[in-house]
């Protein structure tokens, strides 16, 4: 092992096949052990392969003859050497092309801040846990003053559990879910249907109050705002309709008491 730590260049080279083995193995690891961003390097994977998928009719034709470059060259320039302007282009027609493919990879990243980041987040935990069927949560709801306890001490904020029986959700449990701003608290629910729904929260100090707001990604749907220092993101693979009202009766329960109180 180098001891260096894992960065993102590492994860997109991994899903780029641009790692050398002694990396690849590294970063393999230590995914092995953080399975939230297992998750989203699968995504990357997936997002990767439909864009093969798409681009490859494109790919396999032919270049049309008048816009092959050798030509072009041929009948600017005939039998004479590459003039330094024509180099100079070409060098920034390579240098425009690996930018745009930089700043496409860029903007295929996650949001790394704010609700945006809370959101994806929450996301990613529900890709993970929510289909688990052995073990979705770490602590279950029969000990739910335990788990409420070990969140408070780990959070260093007094932590409140949404009660969503009433509109036919029961609470299955909970756990800790590292993220880059620190620890967040992770609540599952379950219906009779088998239907399950994952709220994800961690304090967010520097977050004003801000309005729902609605996310739809891969048939998940999500509602994500903050209050009173703290970020709430519940998510489900139901209908936003139907999520949306349970997403108000969460901050409704969660006004004024949840990771505001010191422990």
């Amino acid at each position: 092992m180098s001891g260096r730590p894992i960065t993102e260049d590492d994860l997109h080279g991994l899903v780029d096949l641009a790692l050398d083995a002694a990396r690849q193995a590294e970063v393999e690891a230590w995914l092995a052990a953080h399975p939230a961003e297992a998750a989203r390097v699968e995504a990357y994977r997936r997002q990767r392969a439909a864009l093969r998928e798409a681009l490859a009719p494109v790919a396999s034709e032919p270049v049309p003859p008048e816009l092959n470059l050798a030509r072009l060259l041929e009948r600017r320039w005939p039998a004479r050497p590459l003039p330094w302007r024509a180099a100079a282009a070409a060098v920034l027609l390579l240098g425009l092309g690996g930018a745009g493919g930089w700043w496409l990879r860029d903007a295929a990243r996650p949001e790394t801040r704010g609700l945006a980041a809370l959101a994806q987040q929450a996301a990613d935990s529900y890709a993970v846990y929510a289909p688990d069927r052995q073990r979705p949560v770490e602590l279950r709801a029969a000990s739910q003053a335990e788990l409420v306890s070990w969140m408070s001490d780990r959070l260093g904020r007094r932590i409140t559990v949404p009660d969503l029986s009433a509109a036919g959700y029961r609470l299955m449990g909970g756990r800790l879910v590292p993220t880059p701003q620190g620890p967040a608290a992770l609540f599952m629910y379950d219906d009779d249907r088998g239907s399950r729904l994952v709220l994800l929260a961690r304090t967010m100090p520097a977050q004003d109050d801000t309005p729902m707001s609605g996310r739809s990604r891969g048939g998940m749907e999500s509602f994500t705002w903050a209050a009173g220092g703290a970020g709430y993101s519940l998510v489900g693979a139901i209908a936003p309709t139907a999520l949306h009202p349970l997403a108000d009766e969460v901050r409704r329960q969660m006004a004024g008491r949840s990771l505001r109180e010191p422990v």
